[in-house]
Formats: C-alpha cells, structure tokens, sequence
C-alpha cells in the first residue's frame, strides 16, 4: 500500500509518500512564510495562488527524489479541511484529478486528525486510548483518541488559540513574522519571574483555555518598559502559556484516568513545554510523546500516515466530500 499525502490548508504546499512496508518514502514541504513577513499574517487569496503554483513541480520533485512512480500510487490522501477555502481547494483538486488520472480511490482527511495520529509514525507502541493536546496557530484542544478514528474534544479555547497568541506577542515585541517562535528565541535571555501575567480559567473546573487576556496583560505591560526589557516580558508570556496548557493537560489525565498524553501541532515543537511536560509526566508517571519537530508544523507525513490508518482499520471513508473550511474533529 503506498499513499500519496496532499496538504494544503493553510501557507505549506506539502506532499508525502507513506508505504505500507517502508514507513514514510518521502517528504517535502513549501512554506510560504517569506511571502507574509510584509503583511504581519497570511493572506489567503495569496496563499491559494501560491500553492496553486508551487504543488505540481513538488510533486515532480517528490517523485524524482523518492524514485517511485504515479503509477505505483494505491490510494491518495488529502486535507479535506480545516483550513482556508482557497487553499483547500488547490489540494482538493490535484487529488481529485489524479484520482481520476491513476484509478486510485481518495481518502479525505481531517487536518486535526492528521495532527493526532502524528506521534504514531514513529512510536509503534503508541495505540489508544491516549490524550492529545493540539496547540498551533489556530487551534488550541484537549482531545481524547478513544480508538483511531473516535475522538472527543473535552477542552478548547474560547478565544485566541495559543499559537496565535504567541505570534500577537511577538508582533507587539516588534518581531518579524512569524512571531512566535522569535517570542520563544528572545524569552532565552529573559527572566521568567519577573512578570506574573494571569492564567485565565486555571480554577475553573472545566479544562477550557482563554488566551486573549494574556495578550492584552502583555499590551499594557509594555506601555511601561523599554525594549531591553523585552526578553523578560517574552520569557514571562511564554511561562504564562506553558503554566496553563500544562496543568489543564493533566488536569485532563487525572479526570479520564488515561495515563498516556501527546502533544502535537506547531507550538509543540516548543522546547520549554517539551520539558515541562515531561518533568511533570516524569513525576506522575505519565508516558508522553510528540512528533518530530519536522512533523509539528503542517506537513503531508502526517496526512499520508492518516490516511495508511483509516485504510488498515477499515475505519469510515468519506465519498464525495467537498473541502470543508470549517470541520470538528467529532464529526469525522
């Protein structure tokens, strides 16, 4: 079995070869961050023309590099969403057409789900029931894999994902796009204890998250200081995040009794929170596992790897999907 991954729902163009036998073939990716640096943020009619440039001669490469061939493609795999309706829309047609193209059946993935099952390429004796905490740029959950292909989001954000606040912060300490993890590069030289910015809904009892009023503590703060003082301010920011998102995840384990947690998504290639979180998962004899930084961020890998497991456990296929800006993870 060898999948074609395709992702494209947000600023990367990438494509992957995942086979049955051999694990990941290739790989490849094409960010689009050097596109957004003048605009502070992506701009999504941009992004679609992008990819809609960029994803054919990956796709040249990818072959040439990996030495396989179109016609040595079982199945394809692509993001059906979430993500922004153009440059869904750019994947959903190249996987569509070579569908048609090569005979192969589609297998429509949900860009979260990838993001959960992204751990698993690596550790074999990862299986559910596990716990994920999905943190990037858009989305900020607490969600439990019951068994591949059922999840059950039991904690969320209310406002701003906390990727997104990074980068807020990072814009506000006058750093360039993409903001955080510059935010995290400067709180290297900063006094995490200097400022004590507020955990929002840390006692409530739900496992809920809120971020926005972090970012606006970080606002006012900076109206009083000068940018010397700028690594302590990232440094107490980043502290401030790591603080909650660590507590509300094991909050999560105690509740459920499940005693094996991932982290995944763009700001888990943060290494303060890699280490916190095992620190504490050290402590409470928790096993805890994450992607390799390559596979944090958006990438096909994860969506080829999606798509392997929806095929050998003959979990449900979606015919005929339109791309879906908007698509919890509980619906698929």
């Amino acid at each position: 079995m060898n999948i074609l991954g395709i992702e494209t729902s947000c600023d990367e163009t990438a494509l992957a070869i995942y086979s049955e036998e051999n694990g990941l073939v290739a790989n490849s990716v094409h960010s689009q961050v050097d596109l957004f640096k003048e605009y502070g943020g992506v701009v999504p009619e941009i992004a679609a023309r992008d990819h809609s440039l960029k994803i054919i001669p990956l796709l040249e490469n990818l072959l040439n590099e990996s030495g396989e061939k179109l016609k040595s493609i079982n199945f394809i795999s692509y993001t059906a969403g979430p993500g922004l309706i153009g440059s869904l829309l750019i994947g959903d047609a190249v996987a569509k057409t070579l569908s048609k193209l090569l005979d192969v059946d589609l297998i429509p993935i949900n860009h979260l789900e990838g993001h959960i099952l992204a751990p698993c390429m690596e550790y074999s004796e990862l299986k559910p029931p596990y716990i994920c905490l999905l943190v990037s740029g858009g989305h900020t959950q607490i969600i439990v894999c019951e068994s591949f292909g059922t999840y059950k989001v039991i904690g969320e954000t209310i406002d701003d994902a906390c990727g997104e606040a990074f980068d807020k912060v990072g814009k506000l300490l006058g750093l360039e796009y993409p903001g955080g993890p510059k935010v995290s590069k400067l709180a290297e030289n900063g006094d995490a204890k200097r400022f004590n910015f507020p955990r929002a809904l840390k006692s409530e009892d739900n496992l809920d998250f809120s971020f926005s009023g972090l970012k606006t503590s970080v606002l006012y703060q900076l109206e009083e200081l000068q940018v010397s003082d700028y690594p302590d301010v990232a440094a107490s920011f980043q502290e401030a995040v790591i603080d909650i998102l660590a507590f509300k995840l094991f909050k999560a384990s105690k509740q459920t009794g499940i005693k094996k947690i991932i982290c995944s998504g763009g700001v888990a290639a943060n290494k303060n929170l890699r280490q916190v979180l095992k620190q504490i998962a050290d402590e409470e004899g928790i096993e805890v596992f994450y992607p390799k930084f390559e596979y944090c961020t958006d990438n096909a890998a994860m969506i080829a790897y999606a798509g392997f497991i929806r095929k050998k456990y003959n979990l449900s296929i979606e015919k005929n999907i339109f791309p879906r800006p908007r698509w919890a993870v509980e619906e698929i």
